[in-house]
């Protein structure tokens, strides 16, 4: 677990964009498992979230379609909420960052770490903006 003054503003920059954080697998459960459409972030204190993961998310919010909510649970944190985020998730392995996109309580877009490393803010924003085009 990270001390929470050192999280907090990593929280905020997706918190003041529209993003509910959730904080119990309580909270995941009823978020994912709703009607609709869902994007889930897992936030991380790593260097690519803060350069690469949490941008495009920001940038993505701003897409003309995009889905109903959007939540956020933060790796290294609340264990049972992500675990619980990951779950749903499978088969696809716990990668922090990550984002997925939910219809319907069905996983219909993810993307990994390895896939965010190396990779503009602005290209993992186009991907999720077709995503959100496709699926929203």
């Amino acid at each position: 677990m990270y001390p929470e003054y050192l999280v907090e503003p990593m929280r905020k920059e997706l918190t003041d964009v529209g993003f509910e954080e959730l904080k119990t697998a309580e909270q995941v459960d009823a978020a994912i498992a709703t009607e609709g459409t869902v994007f889930v972030v897992v936030n991380s204190v790593c260097g690519c979230a803060a350069a690469n993961a949490r941008p495009a998310a920001k940038a993505a919010v701003k897409n003309e379609k995009h889905p109903t909510k959007f939540v956020t649970v933060f790796a290294g944190m609340e264990k049972e909420a992500v675990d619980k985020a990951r779950n749903y998730m499978l088969p696809y392995p716990p990668s922090s960052p990550a984002m997925a996109l939910f219809k319907d309580g069905k996983l219909v877009h993810m993307i990994e770490r390895h896939m965010i490393e190396g990779r503009s803010a602005q290209m993992i924003a186009d991907n999720l903006a077709a995503a959100f085009d496709e699926y929203c």
